[in-house]
């Protein structure tokens, strides 16, 4: 049995910068990570909003020296899934991969995975055609015809990284404007690649072996369009990874730690950072914020058990 004085679930910018203020503050920290440290930045092709790189970063180099910078401190990385949790247990108890982990205080970082849309055609193709992730996939749609569906920051950003590779993307946005910020909207409006088709809903993923087209139906006017595509990219949203926490910490209706700007959850010594917490913006910037509160917190609690 593992005994940390700090336990990290999840291993995205907010549980890493979390990993660097309480290894520095000379606690046992531990981090259990699913995969790999980096969460979805480590997806992410280029970051151009972080401070202190004037000219961008790649998101996997970013996440390559945050956790570089963690170990440097000690903070122990594990690799494996959750099986069990009791959060409200003193110390409190984590089962991963058949081991069980102990910890004075827990921060939640999980952050979020891609909604699913739920058409006709979305589980059926899903790596036949339909992607949700623009650095892993769009190399293979060199010289293709693809269709985006989602006009956010994130659908916007991904895919202006798609340009590189595709013929032409047509991006249908529910809405009748897009919600990306608007430095990125200029850049998708100004390109010649992009046809929008705003104020549209998705009603099918089309294709026998592999995508061929996608059916909208325009809201106004109740029109359906069928768009010929090699390939569908899909940003509508997140949900976040919290399945493991019903019924031991307090989760908002869609899902999301309920936790204010000091990070603390309903439970003593749980906290939330990140993505997964309940807040308005969703920034690197706001989850390494969060990731500093709660490991000062943390070391607070730990301080005033040793006292």
């Amino acid at each position: 049995m593992s005994e940390f004085d700090v336990l990290i679930i999840g291993g995205g910018p907010a549980g890493l910068t979390a990993g660097i203020y309480a290894g520095r503050a000379k606690l046992k920290v531990g981090m259990i990570e699913r995969l790999m440290p980096g969460g979805q930045v480590a997806g992410t092709e280029f970051i151009e909003n972080y401070p202190g790189f004037a000219d961008g970063i790649a998101g996997p180099d970013l996440m390559m020296a945050m956790e570089s910078q963690a170990r440097k401190f000690g903070l122990e990385i594990m690799s494996g899934t959750i099986e069990d949790v009791d959060l409200n247990a003193g110390p409190k108890r984590i089962v991963v991969s058949g081991k069980t982990v102990t910890a004075k205080t827990v921060i939640i970082s999980t952050g979020t995975d891609p909604k699913l849309m739920n058409v006709p055609g979305e589980k059926e193709f899903k790596g036949r055609g339909v992607s949700y992730c623009a650095t892993c996939d769009g190399p293979f749609f060199k010289d293709k015809d693809v269709v985006v569906i989602g006009g956010g920051s994130s659908g916007v950003q991904e895919s202006l990284y798609l340009t590189r590779f595709v013929r032409h993307i047509h991006l249908i946005e529910f809405m009748d404007h897009l919600n990306a910020e608007r430095i990125l909207q200029e850049r998708a409006r100004n390109h010649p690649k992009f046809t929008f088709y705003l104020n549209h809903q998705v009603l099918s993923i089309n294709g026998e072996q592999k995508v061929a087209s996608v059916t909208a139906k325009n809201r106004a006017t109740g029109d359906s369009i069928e768009i010929p595509a090699d390939g569908v990219f899909i940003w509508v949203g997140m949900q976040p990874n919290t399945d493991f926490l019903k019924g031991q910490v307090e989760l908002n209706q869609w899902g999301f730690v309920t936790a204010g700007e000091d990070c603390k959850t309903s439970v003593p010594g749980v906290f939330a950072v990140g993505d997964v917490r309940e807040k308005e913006i969703r920034q690197i910037t706001t989850a390494v914020a969060d990731g500093t509160v709660a490991a000062e917190n943390a070391l607070k609690i730990i301080e005033s058990q040793e006292s």
